[in-house]
C-alpha cells in the first residue's frame, strides 16, 4: 500500500499561512486598530470606545495560502492573494448608548477610509479594507451589553439588524478539539486547499466557505497517524452525514443556523465529494507513491507535491493501515 503520508506533511507546510504573511497581517491589524481609536479619539470623544478581538481562521491556525491570481492592471499583469482576515469591533456599554447599525458602520467606514489607495467597502456584515495585494481585513461590528454576564455580542447587520453571534465562542469551540488533536488543523486545512483548487477550476459555481469545511472537519474527523488515511476516512464520514441531511449546523451562537440555507450548489459540491472521495480511497489502496500522488494531486491541484513521490512498488494492495480510535470514531 503507497503511503503518502510525508507528501502530505509537506503539503501541509506550503498551504498553511506563512510566517511572513502572519506577521504582515498582525501589522496590518494594528495598524487599523490604532487608526480606529484615533479616529473615536478626536472624532467622537462621547462615544463609547471600540475595543478588538481576532475572529476567523487566523486565531484559528487554519488560515491557508491562497492560489494567486494574476489580474490585468493598467496594462501590466499583477499577483493578487485572495483571503480575508476578520478583526472585530466591540462597542461595550449601556443598552441605553446604542447607537443604529448604520450609524456604527458610518463610524468605522470613516475612520478606515484613506488607510488604503482603495476605498473601503460597507458590507452587510462588516466594513472591507480592501489592500494592494488582494486580501482584505473584515471588520464586523459588535455590541454587547455591559455589566449583563449572560449578554451575548449582537452583529450589525445592515439587512437583519441586530444578531447574536458570538465569533469568540465559535474559536474557543474549535480551538479545544484542535489542542486534543493537532491533525484536525491539518485536516481542515486540507479541506480548505481542496475547495480552493476546485473554485480556482470551476468559475462560477463555488464550494462551500471555509467555516462550513471547519465544522464539518470537527464533526466528522477521523485521526490516524497517517494523514492520508485520515483525510480519507473523514472524507467518508463527511459523505455518509451529509446523505442523511445536506446541511452544516453552527455549533455556536447562533447555534442552530444552517450555513448552507442560501448556498445554490449542493449537486456540484456532492460530485466533487463523491469523485475526491473516491480517489482518495484508489490512493490509499494504490502499490505505488507516484501513481497514488497523481490521484491526490487532481484534486487538489498542482501545490501537492508530487515532486517527492518515489515511483517504485511498495508490495501488494491492501484497504488501509488501523486507524487510530478517537471518540468521534466511536460513536461513529
Amino acid at each position: 500500500m503507497a503511503n503518502c503520508d510525508s507528501i502530505f506533511k509537506v503539503f501541509d507546510e506550503e498551504i498553511i499561512l506563512h510566517d511572513s504573511r502572519r506577521k504582515s497581517l498582525k501589522k496590518s491589524r494594528k495598524a487599523l486598530r490604532r487608526r480606529i481609536k484615533t479616529y473615536f479619539k478626536e472624532e467622537k470623544p462621547g462615544e463609547i470606545k471600540p475595543k478588538f478581538h481576532g475572529q476567523g481562521s487566523f486565531m484559528m491556525g487554519i488560515a491557508i495560502n491562497p492560489i494567486p491570481k494574476v489580474v490585468i492592471e493598467d496594462e501590466e499583469e499583477v499577483t493578487k492573494y485572495k483571503y480575508d482576515v476578520d478583526d472585530g469591533v466591540y462597542f461595550i456599554g449601556k443598552e441605553s448608548d446604542r447607537k443604529s447599525v448604520q450609524t456604527y458602520h458610518n463610524w468605522i467606514w470613516d475612520a478606515v477610509d484613506g488607510h488604503t489607495d482603495t476605498p473601503p467597502v460597507d458590507k452587510n456584515t462588516c466594513i472591507r479594507v480592501i489592500y494592494h495585494d488582494g486580501h482584505n481585513i473584515d471588520l464586523p461590528i459588535y455590541f454587547l451589553v455591559k455589566g449583563d454576564e449572560d449578554a451575548v455580542p449582537q452583529l450589525a447587520h445592515k439587512a437583519k439588524s441586530w444578531l447574536d453571534s458570538d465569533p469568540r465562542e465559535f474559536v474557543t469551540w474549535f480551538t479545544d478539539q484542535a489542542d486534543a488533536h493537532e491533525q484536525l488543523r491539518s485536516l481542515v486545512r486540507y479541506l480548505k486547499a481542496w475547495a480552493d483548487y476546485q473554485n480556482d477550476q470551476s468559475g462560477t459555481r463555488k464550494m462551500p466557505i471555509g467555516m462550513v469545511m471547519t465544522i464539518w472537519a470537527a464533526e466528522n474527523a477521523r485521526y490516524n497517524e497517517r494523514d492520508d488515511i485520515a483525510l480519507r476516512d473523514t472524507l467518508q464520514a463527511i459523505r455518509d452525514t451529509l446523505t442523511i441531511a445536506f446541511e452544516c449546523k453552527r455549533p455556536t451562537v447562533p447555534a442552530g443556523e444552517n450555513l448552507l440555507d442560501d448556498y445554490k450548489h449542493k449537486d456540484y459540491f456532492l460530485g466533487r465529494l463523491d469523485a475526491f472521495l473516491e480517489a482518495a480511497k484508489q490512493a490509499v489502496n494504490e502499490t505505488n507513491q507516484k501513481t497514488a500522488c497523481g490521484k491526490w494531486q487532481t484534486h487538489l491541484g498542482p501545490r501537492f507535491p508530487c515532486r517527492l513521490a518515489e515511483d517504485k512498488d511498495t508490495g501488494a494492495r491492501a484497504f488501509g493501515a488501523p486507524a487510530i480510535i478517537t471518540e468521534n470514531a466511536k460513536s461513529a
